[in-house]
């Protein structure tokens, strides 16, 4: 509803103040009454999560990532403080100081360098491209091709290539791939710097600069790209990227980046070493 009145120019009606307003307050009459500590606290969250979203725009990827870890804390003190009163082993205030003990040292991840887990990742995807050798690294050579569509679950909300320059698998050949902003912020580039190639079989491309919003989940550091000949038409393409995961608890986030990052090197095989008929 939201959305709506701004895109139809009434962000400054009553129909934004009071209407929306009115909404919320009728969808809340006609909502059950929770029976439980966790029932309230999940109805709660939800609508917190909803009246946020809307206002952050692009950053509801974050908001859709981080509510799962809303909802498990929300229960599980819920849960908790329910089972307490059912049993009767502990007033309200004792339970919850209990919960806040046992939770506290979790919620100290990554805010000090030694309460933080290792950062560093790798992942790689593996395709078998229906072209010569030769072919794929003459591909290599070339800037992406970011009018290829991108995975489902890329296109989410996470910044989106808009543009991309720089060819060649010399020693010092720059890659800058230019992504989208997000949350107001303007768009920002990735640069990529060849250090290391071996014809025929390998070429290693390392990060110069990133001013992307990508720097909010991830720090790209490298990508390794390697591809082998299977027979006169197929070659098996090997896209490893290393990066720094920039979320945390890692337990939950790290996932979410790795299959993220797989994703994408899955579409830099399609965007960067697949052969398009007619361009060389």
């Amino acid at each position: 509803m939201y959305r709506g009145l701004m895109w139809y120019g009434y962000g400054h009606s009553a129909a934004m103040f009071l209407g929306l307003p009115v909404v919320m307050v009728l969808v809340l009459a006609m909502t059950p009454k929770a029976k439980t500590v966790a029932g309230g606290i999940a109805k709660g969250i939800t609508f917190a999560l909803l009246i946020v979203a809307p206002l952050v725009g692009e950053g509801y990827v974050c908001i859709l990532m981080a509510a799962p870890l809303f909802y498990f804390v929300g229960v599980l003190v819920g849960t908790t403080v329910d089972r307490a009163r059912r049993r009767r082993l502990a007033g309200r205030g004792t339970t919850l100081s209990c919960v806040a003990v046992l939770l506290l040292p979790m919620c100290l991840e990554g805010v000090a360098p030694q309460l933080t887990f290792d950062r560093e990742q790798m992942v790689y995807a593996t395709q078998v491209v229906n072209a010569p050798a030769a072919e794929v690294e003459r591909a290599l050579a070339g800037s992406p091709r970011i009018g290829t569509g991108l995975p489902a679950f890329l296109r989410i909300g996470f910044p989106r290539p808009l543009e991309a320059s720089g060819e060649g698998l010399a020693q010092g050949s720059v890659r800058r791939i230019r992504f989208s902003g997000a949350e107001g912020d303007p768009p920002g580039d990735l640069v990529m710097r060849v250090t290391g190639y071996i014809p025929g079989f390998r070429v290693l491309f390392k990060t110069v600069s990133d001013g992307s919003k990508l720097t909010q989940w991830v720090r790209w550091e490298s990508s390794d790209v390697t591809w082998m000949a299977i027979d006169a038409t197929h070659t098996q393409v090997t896209w490893a990227i290393y990066f720094e995961r920039e979320l945390d608890p890692a337990w939950y986030f790290s996932p979410w980046e790795r299959a993220a990052v797989r994703e994408a090197a899955g579409y830099l095989i399609e965007a960067n070493a697949t052969p398009v008929p007619g361009i060389r």
